[in-house]
């Protein structure tokens, strides 16, 4: 689960990370409210007006409607009021919204970090994430923070440090020490780098986070190190441990149709092929995806059922999947262990005559517990679906479907 950076930072703020103060505002009036209590608070009259999306580049994006950038600063209070309107309620395209975009529903209007002089200021970059080939998390880290860390990763790749974490004993001080050397700070700022990551890795571990990224990462004149932005995504499997966590989804981020199979308890990822996928097991979804590109189609959808697959979720996949208008066929294909196929086959009967005429192949494949019962049901029942044994069979009726 994605959350926006006023989030993020407000996670962070409770295990005492130093964060760029700021105010989420939804419309006008709060973030000439939040300019002011920024220029009482902090003495100063500039402010940043950041678009709040779940997706990176901000800085480098543009809001369509408009052509601004989605950060700005302002150096005054009408400043401040005409970057807002002009943000909010925009479409902001970056490098990661692809051409499409994502409406801005928020602002944050926070401190400028930049009060000082550029001679002692640095930016750097750090983010904390699993690293599945070792089973470890790994701090990634560099001093070429800042909006081109991209360039920096392509170019100059022996700039990204990392540090491996071992799950046992977790961040150990001589490895935060490390990380603050390898930055090549001193003193003071080395001192409060320290702290900075031991209680970053403290909020990944503690909130269960599935990556955190801090970019920049920003050390001042005077020797303060502060989050001025961060990325946080939350691992879903552990929302029950933190109810008050689930609590802070967007779902206007989000695909309305993963939204809506979410509701079913469906996994769904949409894609961008012909061919919608029906199954029941992530592993058998993958072998389905990979058959329909060999049959010469592309897979418009990654859809998991589960494995107690009835009527109503069949049918709830079906309105999900033929909500996409670049689909050509769909191709439900359930191995039947936990479920029997008749019962399945019953349900795509049933879904199938609630829904009324479907004008797209619907292409089914039961295999396992009561497959020869299953393919009577469906070959009897008198509907526009044709019926497959073997994965052979389902794949040349693909490649007749998208022909």
């Amino acid at each position: 689960m994605n959350l926006h950076e006023y989030q993020a930072k407000e996670l962070l703020k409770k295990y005492q990370v130093p964060v760029q103060e700021g105010f989420a505002c939804s419309n006008v009036h709060e973030a000439e409210e939040a300019y002011r209590q920024i220029k009482t608070q902090f003495g100063s009259s500039f402010a940043v007006v950041k678009a709040q999306i779940h997706a990176g580049g901000r800085g480098k994006g543009t809001v369509r409607e408009t052509g601004i950038n989605g950060v700005k600063v302002a150096k005054n209070l009408e400043e401040a009021t005409v970057f807002t309107q002009k943000i909010l309620g925009g479409t902001l395209v970056t490098l990661q919204t692809g051409p499409s975009g994502k409406v801005v529903n928020k602002v944050l209007v926070a401190q400028d970090m930049y009060y000082d002089g550029p001679s002692e200021r640095k930016e750097f970059y750090l983010s904390i994430l699993l690293d599945r080939g070792i089973g470890r998390n790994v701090i990634m880290y560099s001093t070429e923070g800042g909006m081109n860390i991209e360039d920096v990763a392509h170019n100059t790749p022996e700039k990204i440090y990392r540090e491996w974490v071992h799950p046992a004993g977790g961040l150990l001080p001589f490895q935060a020490r490390k990380i603050a050397f390898n930055l090549g700070l001193s003193g003071e700022s080395f001192k409060n780098m320290v702290r900075f990551v031991t209680n970053v890795y403290k909020a990944y571990v503690g909130l269960d986070c599935a990556m955190v990224e801090i970019n920049p990462l920003f050390k001042a004149s005077d020797d303060k190190i502060v989050a001025v932005d961060c990325k946080m995504k939350l691992d879903e499997n552990a929302l029950t441990k933190h109810p008050d966590l689930a609590s802070m989804r967007d779902l206007s981020e989000e695909d309305p149709t993963e939204v809506e199979a979410g509701q079913y308890n469906l996994n769904f990822v949409k894609l961008d092929g012909n061919v919608g996928c029906m199954v029941n097991g992530a592993g058998l979804a993958m072998a389905t995806m990979d058959m329909i590109k060999l049959s010469g189609g592309e897979p418009a959808n990654f859809l998991d059922v589960g494995g107690t697959a009835n009527a109503q979720t069949v049918e709830a996949g079906f309105k999900i999947i033929l909500k996409d208008p670049n689909v050509k066929a769909i191709l439900i294909n359930i191995f039947g262990g936990i479920v029997r196929c008749d019962r399945v086959a019953s349900g795509v009967i049933e879904a199938y005559r609630n829904m009324g005429n479907i004008d797209i192949p619907i292409i089914v494949r039961l295999q396992g517990t009561n497959a020869a019962e299953a393919k009577r049901l469906i070959d009897e029942s008198g509907l526009q679906v044709q019926s497959a044994i073997l994965l052979s069979e389902a794949a040349d009726l693909v490649k007749q479907a998208v022909a």
